[in-house]
């Protein structure tokens, strides 16, 4: 990624922050298993933690996102336990599907052509360091 794309998902994330977690949180949810019903099973019948999750993770990877290097091993651990449940490599393209949806939904105005390549160029970073890792 470039420093202009980094800068871009960072001071957007920083718009996204000021929404409620659970909002946030509820939206991606909502919008991933209403596209991929299959996808319900993964995760805990009540939801309102894993929205709080979702959020620290995206908030912890953001802020680290010109220094990816430095978080290899947080990466590999997210990445396994992703293994462990069950999530597997075509899943990730569902995911960030619905996660650009709802970041479009949350920024409205201030989503752009380029807003929307510079977050697909980090998921597709982050998606591909996770999937390099191999189960250990």
């Amino acid at each position: 990624m470039t420093q202009e794309e980094i800068n871009l998902v960072k001071s957007t994330w920083k718009m996204i922050r000021q929404i409620d977690a659970s909002v946030v949180g509820d939206t991606f949810y909502s919008k991933l298993f209403y596209e991929n019903p299959s996808l319900r099973q993964l995760f805990p019948a009540q939801l309102d933690e894993q929205y709080k999750k979702l959020v620290m993770m995206l908030n912890f990877l953001i802020e680290r996102l010109d220094k990816l290097d430095a978080i290899d091993t947080e990466i590999e651990e997210l990445a396994n336990r992703h293994i462990r449940y069950k999530v597997r490599p075509g899943h990730y393209r569902m995911v960030g599907n619905a996660l650009l949806w709802t970041l479009q939904q949350g920024l409205g105005q201030d989503w752009s052509e380029e807003v929307g390549n510079a977050w697909r160029k980090c998921y597709g970073t982050l998606m591909e360091r996770m999937l390099a890792v191999k189960e250990s």
